[in-house]
């Protein structure tokens, strides 16, 4: 496996869990961060170590410069880019809509959708020429299933949805495909850590398995959309939820 990832966000959670799956798999990593330096460093020796190969690149992936300088530093370092994995967590306000602000709502879309199309821009081309891509985007179940205070992030990830799904159906002519991977709320990320202790018990009680999904687990379907095997699954949406919505 020489496959090239570029994983954004991937200096904590999901992203570099994401990072460690994939190096173990034969992938060459890029991991992006936009602040976090020293985690990012942690997550190319845990990678290295796994007998894995990753850089850590800084880009702010709602900068079009930024993103522009990371994927040409990947293309230096190893030729190009066929996986991207867009899981950078772009900041949103927990608030009710009775409090909800224009700028609080407006510009969380605004972000969610520029960060999207920039790092999309920036691989698609690329994978056109080679006739090979896999586009894998984050998403949540609360896209499609409302929960109090998540307005501003539930609504920005349900127009991203549909983003994906448009690129996914231009882009498949070219052997390229793009989904969404939907996780519940996962344990130990910046999302779960917005919410109060108690708020994270009771979503781990509700759920069937009784808990809530970790990392690692968000990962593995992760890996399985930026594989070889996935060549016929495209502009799908799946979820990782323990059996909490079922479709």
């Amino acid at each position: 496996m020489d496959r090239v990832a570029v994983i954004t966000g991937a200096s904590r959670g999901i992203g570099a869990a994401t990072a460690l799956v994939l190096a173990q798999r034969g992938f060459r990593v890029v991991v992006n961060y936009h602040s976090s330096a020293e985690q990012a460093d942690e997550v190319v020796r845990a990678a290295t170590a796994a007998g894995g190969a990753a850089i850590a690149i800084r880009a702010d992936v709602t900068a079009p410069d930024d993103v522009t300088a990371m994927m040409d530093q990947a293309t230096r370092e190893w030729g190009r880019v066929d996986v991207l994995v867009h899981n950078a967590l772009i900041p949103f306000a927990v608030t009710s809509f009775a409090d909800l602000t224009w700028e609080q709502l407006g510009g969380k879309l605004d972000r969610e959708l520029h960060a999207a199309y920039l790092i999309t821009k920036a691989v698609v081309p690329g994978m056109i020429s080679r006739g090979y891509g896999r586009l894998v985007y984050l998403s949540t179940g609360l896209s499609r299933r409302p929960r109090e205070g998540m307005i501003a992030l539930g609504t920005a990830k349900a127009a991203l949805d549909q983003f994906v799904r448009y690129v996914a159906l231009e882009v498949a002519p070219h052997g390229i495909t793009a989904n969404l991977v939907a996780p519940a709320t996962v344990a130990e990320t910046k999302v779960s850590g917005q919410l109060s202790p108690g708020e994270v018990k009771r979503l781990g009680v509700t759920n069937p398995m009784g808990r809530l999904v970790t990392p690692e687990e968000v990962a593995k379907t992760v890996a399985f959309l930026a594989s070889a095997d996935s060549e016929f699954t495209t502009g799908h949406y799946l979820p990782v939820n323990g059996g909490l919505a079922m479709d």
